[in-house]
């Protein structure tokens, strides 16, 4: 849809890249833990390390850390990306471009949600649970719920986000470019006029 590329903000960029990257790591290193402990509905037969519980721990707390630093961004500045009030007007002119744009920021949202419902369930385990078999904990199968939907939600992120802005909005979130003002103080000016609506 989109034919020129849009800026994207310093903050937007660097939260989203690093709460990706964190992302993909947890979800990694949790797949490693799942497949070492469990693979009751399937296993890939990677190598047992048997520190894994602990690098996925390190790795998730990086996870948390950016994932709400991009969650409060998402919240506060980033606001017009989520889901709106009252989606239901748009959802219904199907395949028009409010529709699509409707959609995609009802993934970001969904995307969201999920990652805030692994940090939850994965802060409710218990270490000890999984080397020791214990495998039928609600916690740990609501954490595995939520990594699967994250994973699903981080998919059809990156599918809106070519759909609705193509390879520009892609590009946007990589380059190095940055605007006068785009800086803390510029940040906090913008929070500020936020407040003021």
């Amino acid at each position: 849809m989109a034919k020129t590329s849009p800026y994207q903000s310093i903050l937007l960029r660097l939260s989203h890249g690093l709460a990706a990257l964190f992302t993909i790591t947890a979800w990694g290193s949790g797949l490693w833990i799942y497949d070492n402990y469990d693979g009751r509905w399937g296993a890939i037969g990677l190598p047992k390390i048997s520190d894994i519980q602990n690098i996925h721990e390190s790795i998730a707390g990086g996870f948390v850390i950016l994932f709400s630093v991009l969650a409060l961004y998402s919240l506060r500045l980033g606001y017009r990306r989520l889901l709106q009030p009252n989606p239901w007007p748009n959802l219904k002119k199907v395949n028009q471009p409010i529709w699509w744009f409707t959609l995609h920021r009802g993934v970001n949202t969904l995307l969201l949600l999920a990652g805030v419902g692994a940090m939850i369930t994965g802060q409710m385990m218990k270490g000890r649970w999984l080397p020791s078999g214990e495998l039928n904990h609600g916690w740990y199968l609501a954490h595995l719920l939520s990594w699967l939907g994250l994973f699903v939600a981080l998919a059809l992120h990156l599918l809106m986000a070519v759909k609705v802005g193509g390879v520009p909005l892609l590009l946007s979130m990589v380059r190095w470019q940055v605007r006068s003002g785009d800086n803390p103080r510029g940040w906090w000016q913008e929070l500020r006029k936020k407040d003021q609506v």
